[in-house]
């Protein structure tokens, strides 16, 4: 083991090298990012359309290219999906990651090219293993295999020439062949469809398996926990694996989930690891396991630019380069990509706990959202929602907030929705399910968490007391045109304050 160790190390040292040195000098090295994409890109139609061939500093290039939304994209991508190439990036884009949509589609679809899998994601993957092993030189995760919970991937809808699929999906579909001997379970079963039957299949494969590292959402793991516990008769994962030594999660905040972690995995030689990975890029890992934030890794093919949050509604916000970024001030990232993505607006938003180093903390979305099981409803899922079961049952609401009831160690979970009504539907029964089955309709990743109960069970509709929701607003000095009842959270604090109130009226 000290021998695989020390392999490891070596071919590490070149890696660990080149991650200090955008410690160092992140400027430089996101400079020359930037004008490695411009240069690649500037024959494409985008390159042509925006001259990339006359673009010599960031400045031309923040000025020349407008800031972009997926709406502003969309008719590119579809172009892409059915067949076409050379238009946002060289040649012919074959993935496309689906991931929950915007205001006007259920699902978004973003591209994803060889050079993101390889110089993103992968590299991503790779960097993980590089610092962990570096901050545990006596590991012996190489001893054993890493368990990686993978979605599906099916041929879209518009040309047999491309295919979509959950992100974790289309990385699994890519990974060289040899990496199967290093990761459980195998890929046909890691790309299985049907979640009930992936589900037996990665118990009955993995459990025979010296499983030292797992990797995913945490709220989804703890589903495959819980079930292999329970097909075992185990007490807790480390009766079924000894070796398990580190569990890197990212995806929704990992706070409401880490005591559950600990009562199931119950060793102090357990580790934690937080990685930022969405759709549009590998963006951050958390490099020191002492600092609860990540570092964001400025040498994966994609440029940042930040856009400061209080001006984040003008017409015309600033955009920022890392240079200019101040900790503890929340920003809205913008990327443009080696997937096609240029001056992309994704909707994340993040706080800097430092600089040189430049390590970040995910703060929130542009919008009001409820992520807390990677369902990522945002407001505009939630009003339109609330309006199809209020016209189906003729009701109407004055006032209402909605956050999450996190997973119990017998029970899934949920959003909790506190709703004042203006006039009550007759069957509040009736309305909740009008309401789940409308964000079913309009969000594909909410749609997923609630298949078959296994992550997100039904919506728990509770209907407030008149004058609730003003009562809370007076307490809380929010009484004022400026002010509004926080309509979705990510956490439980806005819901524990006015059902406290609720009770005092």
């Amino acid at each position: 083991m000290q021998l695989i160790n020390s392999i490891v190390s070596w071919f590490n040292i070149k890696r660990l090298y080149q991650i200090g040195l955008f410690k160092q000098y992140p400027f430089n090295v996101q400079q020359e990012t930037l004008f490695k994409l411009i240069q690649k890109a500037k024959d494409t139609e985008w390159g042509l359309k925006y001259e990339y061939d006359k673009i010599q500093t960031v400045e031309d290039f923040q000025r020349s290219v407008p800031l972009q939304t997926y709406e502003e994209i969309k008719p590119f991508v579809n172009r892409l999906r059915n067949g076409e190439s050379n238009i946002l990036w060289p040649g012919e884009i074959k993935w496309f990651a689906k991931s929950s949509g915007t205001t006007s589609d259920k699902s978004k679809f973003i591209p994803v090219t060889k050079e993101a899998l390889e110089d993103c994601h992968f590299r991503g993957g790779k960097d993980i293993m590089a610092i962990y092993t570096e901050h545990n030189p006596n590991t012996k995760i190489y001893s054993g295999k890493g368990l990686t919970l993978g979605g599906s991937h099916k041929i879209n809808n518009f040309s047999n020439q491309s295919y979509y699929g959950d992100l974790s999906a289309i990385l699994i579909e890519n990974l060289p062949w040899w990496v199967d001997i290093i990761r459980t379970p195998k890929s046909e079963i890691a790309l299985w469809d049907i979640w009930e039957e992936k589900l037996e299949k990665i118990t009955e494969t993995t459990v025979k398996e010296n499983v030292t590292n797992i990797a995913g959402v945490p709220s989804w793991n703890l589903v495959l926990i819980k079930h292999i516990l329970q097909q075992t008769g185990k007490n807790n994962l480390l009766e079924v694996w000894p070796n398990l030594e580190l569990f890197t999660h990212g995806g929704v905040n990992f706070g409401p989930y880490k005591e559950q972690f600990k009562r199931i995995i119950p060793s102090e030689s357990m580790n934690y690891m937080e990685a930022y990975n969405a759709s549009e890029g590998f963006f951050a890992i958390q490099d020191d396991p002492a600092i609860e934030s990540m570092l964001l890794m400025l040498d994966y093919g994609i440029f940042y630019e930040f856009i400061p949050m209080d001006e984040y509604n003008n017409d015309n916000p600033t955009a920022i380069t890392i240079e200019k970024v101040i900790p503890g001030k929340n920003y809205a990232i913008v990327i443009s990509t080696n997937s096609g993505l240029w001056r992309y607006i994704i909707g994340d938003t993040v706080v800097f706990t430092s600089t040189f180093p430049h390590r970040i903390k995910i703060s929130g979305r542009t919008r009001h959202f409820i992520n807390a099981f990677g369902e990522e409803v945002i407001i505009e899922n939630a009003e339109k929602a609330l309006q199809i079961a209020c016209e189906k049952t003729q009701s109407g609401i004055r006032d209402y907030t909605a956050g999450p009831v996190f997973m119990g160690e017998k029970t899934n979970g949920a959003h909790e929705w506190l709703i004042e009504f203006e006039n009550e539907p007759k069957d509040l029964e009736y309305f909740t399910t009008l309401l789940d089955n409308a964000l079913c309709s309009l969000n594909s990743d909410y749609e997923a968490k609630r298949y078959h109960n296994i992550t997100l069970r039904l919506p728990i509709v509770r209907v407030m007391k008149r004058g609730t929701f003003l009562t809370w607003m007076k307490e809380n000095g929010k009484l004022g045109g400026q002010n509004k009842v926080p309509r979705l959270s990510n956490d439980r604090q806005f819901l524990e304050q006015i059902l406290a109130t609720q009770e005092r009226i």
